[in-house]
């Protein structure tokens, strides 16, 4: 399969400048997995750019009907 990270990075809303895993969805997943977080294209700007990414933050706007 080809990777087409140069039509998803236009989409990606990470604030993290410096990651290299920008537009590779499927390293970007993995990664925070690994480290009991989802990425930042599940979480609202205002909230991304906190870069608090925990599935507690996450759970809590789910709840608070905000995602």
């Amino acid at each position: 399969m080809e990777c087409k990270q140069q039509d998803k990075i236009r989409k990606c809303n990470c604030t993290y400048e410096i990651c290299h895993r920008k537009g590779i969805c499927c390293e970007c997943i993995a990664f925070h997995l690994r480290c009991r977080e989802l990425p930042a294209c599940f979480f609202p700007a205002e909230f991304e750019a906190s870069f608090d990414r925990s599935y507690d933050l996450f759970a809590e706007l789910v709840a608070s009907c905000k995602i």
